[in-house]
């Protein structure tokens, strides 16, 4: 079992190289932010295009099938888990709904001309192609208050964690430092620490891949050991994932005591002190014609996303 290769998530694509990697970090940053921000206050439809547009933008950088798949793959699944639950879910209303019309269907109108008489016939027929419950057999109902929070909270379940891990995916934690600390320079008129905070920003983005290493090695010495789990049973079981678990622990402080002696030898001491000197950032072709993009994205948004009260 290697975690590093069959959950990667949070983890850099170092090969192959594809345009999304050769963006310049701080107008990824911005795109991240926009798909995390335009499904607030946005139609389902908006929700649902924001979707679709990160497949195709995975599909069009041609990323290794084995890498987004395995991250987009589950990621769909528990989405569409999340569509069906919510869809057949009371829609929380509580309401008893009755119809107008009486029960024999029989409705009483006064005597009209025959071009009134056909508008109201329009005005009936369009009325009765209007369902407020979709779907009724058995147990199973949908309506459509139920379908609109189940389509709202499954897409914006994936957006926002398939958003940030491709960033991560397409961006090394340099960059995103980098980028951050640019992004960030008005702080420093406040005298914020902003070397402080993105470099441990950085620390923490590199530490992930040394988490998933500790808990694969872990597992593979709980497997070597080929533990009876019926005869100990679910006190025992508890019991030896609980060690487990505290020797996680263990050594992930150990890790961090590690990085940070190795820090202080270099002089990482205060931002004041030490000066961190990033990669230079320039913004290219591809870059502006990203945030051109970008900018056409929250036209739409604004022209057409809004959701309707």
């Amino acid at each position: 079992m290697d975690l590093l290769r069959s959950l990667p998530l949070g983890l850099y694509l170092e090969q192959p190289q594809t345009w999304l990697h050769k963006l310049d970090p701080r107008v990824k940053l911005i795109w991240l932010l926009s798909f995390l921000t335009s499904y607030v206050v946005a139609n389902n439809y908006w929700r649902v295009l924001l979707v679709v547009l990160l497949i195709i933008f995975t599909l069009i950088a041609r990323i290794p099938v084995r890498v987004w798949w395995q991250q987009m793959g589950w990621l769909l699944v528990l989405s569409f888990m999340v569509l069906a639950l919510g869809a057949i879910s009371p829609d929380g209303l509580g309401i008893n709904y009755q119809s107008r019309l009486p029960p024999n269907q029989q409705v009483l109108t006064q005597s009209a001309t025959p071009q009134n008489t056909n508008s109201n016939s329009e005005t009936a027929s369009s009325k009765k192609q209007y369902r407020y419950v979709l779907f009724n057999k058995g147990p199973v109902k949908v309506n459509r208050r139920s379908l609109d929070l189940a389509i709202s909270l499954s897409t914006i379940v994936f957006t926002v964690i398939y958003s940030t891990n491709l960033y991560l995916l397409t961006t090394a934690p340099e960059e995103i430092t980098s980028g951050i600390e640019s992004l960030m320079q008005p702080l420093r008129r406040f005298k914020i620490p902003v070397t402080e905070i993105t470099l441990t920003l950085t620390l923490s983005l590199r530490f992930i891949p040394l988490v998933l290493e500790e808990i694969q090695n872990l597992i593979r010495s709980v497997m070597t050991r080929a533990i009876n789990w019926k005869r100990l049973g679910l006190k025992g079981g508890a019991k030896v994932w609980l060690i487990v678990i505290e020797r996680l622990l263990e050594n992930l402080l150990l890790r961090a005591e590690q990085m940070a002696n190795a820090m202080m030898v270099r002089g990482f001491t205060s931002p004041n002190e030490h000066r961190v000197k990033w990669q230079e950032l320039k913004l290219g072709t591809g870059d502006w014609l990203a945030i051109v993009i970008l900018i056409i994205f929250w036209s739409l948004r604004i022209a057409l996303g809004t959701e309707v009260s």
